[in-house]
Parts: structure tokens; sequence; C-alpha cells
């Protein structure tokens, strides 16, 4: 039963998560992230190495506090704002949102 259980859930993660990416596709960039460049590994290590950008680990804790649930996609993106982590949240109640926090400062800059 528990293993059924996990199998429903992760499905319906997928069938959120590919639903959403069917929005994206339509909807508008988040705000603070339009013209959005996101970096690939080089360019997040050598950014990273610089000891500006707070941890991807609280940039995800300010995304829960916003809308509780799990970040299922995480990326680090140069917008005109400057270098934003642009997470895409799937909520407990099934619901998928992208939300863009400050790399610099921490703070959320967009989303919902």
């Amino acid at each position: 039963m528990c293993c059924t259980i996990r199998f429903v859930v992760a499905g319906l993660a997928v069938f959120a998560l590919s639903s959403a990416r069917a929005d994206e596709v339509s909807r508008p960039a988040p705000p603070g992230a339009e013209t959005a460049h996101c970096l690939d590994q080089k360019e997040r290590r050598a950014e990273d190495e610089t000891g500006d950008l707070v941890h991807l680990g609280a940039a995800m804790r300010v995304a829960r506090s916003r809308m509780p649930g799990t970040v299922v996609r995480a990326r680090l993106c140069r917008s005109n704002d400057g270098l934003v982590y642009v997470l895409t949240v799937l909520a407990h109640d099934g619901k998928v949102a992208r939300l863009t926090v400050d790399a610099v400062k921490g703070t959320l800059v967009g989303g919902l």
C-alpha cells in the first residue's frame, strides 16, 4: 500500500509538472526575469565563487515561505535586475508557480 501511494504521488507530480511546462509556453515570464538568460554550470560556478550570492537553500526557504510546497526546479538567471533564482514550486494543493528570488539580496522579487 505504501509503495502504491508513492507511485500515485509521483504520477501526480509528473502530471503537474507537464501541465506547468505547457503553461510556460503561453505564460509571460515572471517579473524580474524579463529577458532572462539562465546560466550554465560553468557560469554558475564562476558566480558562486565570488561569494556574493545567497545559498540556493536560503532562496528556496524564501520561496516556500511564500508558497509552501516542493521546489521542483531551480535556475540561476541573469535578468535586467541582476542575478535571480527562478524557482518552480509544486504546492501542496497541486498548483505550480514560478517564483523569482534576488540571488544577491535573497528577497522575493516576483512570482505567482
